[in-house]
């Protein structure tokens, strides 16, 4: 029984982490085998994200070559710090400065989708609304007093809480029932769903870039160690032959 608390002590911050508090989080069908939708989620990452937020895990070579992105056309669109090819992805922010405006410096996201989870991260982009009161003028249901700007409202829309009247206990309340765009913004909600999951399919990506090939590649071990197994079962009958 100890060690059974020990190991839910130790579990349940990071569920609790993936989870978002109590709030619902939505699923992120993302598709690492999908190469238009990972390209579009490298080219919002960094139109949108790479001002603040670096991957300093993952080189961009690396990543135009996994993703079929040509070096030059890369380098042309989606390089804008002056860097090399073979360099790392680093943030075009100071380190100094990001901590002096946001009060912390904006992590790191090449593991990001690691740590929160897909789900975690699809569901906290679409969860900002206005809140005036904030530093940034906005809020976030997955993340509250989030310290961010919400930086893809150009693409979404201003978001405000939708509310709806409902009878509670016999008492008239007002509660909220989502997230809804003033439809200000450059794309549909739809569109703008998938830009999201363009872009967590990215991170997805870079959190673990091998992963596919080690998935193909464990298929393989697997049979090898069945036809293992059948040659030491017949070794092994063979060495007791005798004995039974």
């Amino acid at each position: 029984m100890r060690k059974i608390i020990c190991i839910l002590a130790l579990l349940l911050p990071g569920m609790a982490i993936a989870a978002g508090g109590n709030v619902h989080l939505d699923k992120a069908n993302y598709d690492l085998t999908d190469k238009a939708s990972l390209q579009r989620g490298a080219k919002l990452f960094m139109n949108y994200c790479l001002g603040c937020h670096g991957q300093q895990y993952q080189r961009y070579q690396r990543t135009f070559n996994d993703l079929g992105i040509p070096e030059e056309l890369a380098q042309e669109n989606l390089q804008f710090t002056g860097d090399k090819v073979s360099d790392y992805i680093e943030r075009s922010m100071p380190a100094e400065s990001a901590a002096q405006w946001f009060g912390a410096a904006p992590p790191d996201l090449t593991l990001v989708a690691r740590v929160r989870g897909a789900d975690w991260i699809y569901t906290y982009l679409r969860s900002f609304y206005v809140d005036e009161s904030r530093p940034f003028g906005v809020n976030n249901t997955v993340f509250p007093e989030v310290g961010m700007p919400h930086v893809l409202q150009p693409l979404q829309g201003t978001p405000r809480k939708a509310t709806e009247q409902a009878m509670v206990d016999g008492e008239m309340v007002t509660r909220q029932v989502g997230i809804k765009s003033d439809g200000d913004g450059s794309m549909s909600a739809a569109e703008y769903d998938q830009a999201v999951l363009d872009l967590v399919n990215y991170l997805e990506y870079t959190g673990e870039p091998f992963r596919l090939e080690s998935e193909a590649l464990g298929k393989w071990v697997l049979m090898f160690i069945l036809v293992l197994f059948v040659f030491v079962y017949l070794l092994k009958k063979e060495f007791w032959r005798d004995v039974h």
